[in-house]
């Protein structure tokens, strides 16, 4: 059986679709997180640790919008927001792909998550989402509806489509 080219093209636009990064709806308002007070945090002028840097890297790319293969203040998806974190503020290496990030460092037991670990979500059939966990069940993530934001864990969503959290040293 002969494929047109068309058929082809087809084809690979369907696997691009099922594969992107994806997020999911941020509709329950109770599962927000409490902005002002991150806010408070962001206002810091010189970061004193590590998860302070985390921080101020949100406010630099907060609401910046999603777009899928993006990995500029004009547009990125998950896993460049993810890559582009750790070359800026850990001076790493990761791969690009949330599919190829979801194999890097360590896996982690849910209880014993920290600030700074990958988490990972399986929002649909092939289709992965990663975000940074940041604190009382929060994480920053390139939200393809909203952009980059903050996050509950425990939010219907998010703790309906939860896969793994890992570490990256």
């Amino acid at each position: 059986m002969k494929h047109s080219a068309t058929q082809t093209l087809i084809t690979i636009v369907a696997v691009f679709l099922l594969t992107a990064c994806a997020s999911g709806p941020e509709n329950n308002p109770t599962a927000r997180v409490n902005i002002k007070q991150i806010d408070t945090q962001l206002e810091k002028d010189v970061p004193q640790k590590e998860s302070d840097a985390l921080f101020h890297f949100y406010k630099t790319w907060h609401k910046t919008p999603y777009r899928y293969g993006g990995n500029s203040r004009k547009g990125i998806d998950c896993s460049g927001f993810v890559k582009i974190a750790f070359a800026q503020l850990f001076h790493q290496s990761i791969p690009r792909t949330t599919h190829l990030q979801s194999h890097v460092g360590t896996p982690i037991d849910y209880e014993d998550r920290q600030y700074g670990d990958l988490v990972f979500f399986k929002t649909g059939f092939n289709t992965l989402h990663v975000g940074f966990y940041l604190e009382d069940n929060s994480f920053m993530h390139a939200s393809s509806s909203k952009g980059v934001i903050i996050s509950r864990l425990d939010s219907p969503y998010w703790a309906d489509t939860f896969w793994q959290i890992r570490r990256v040293n």
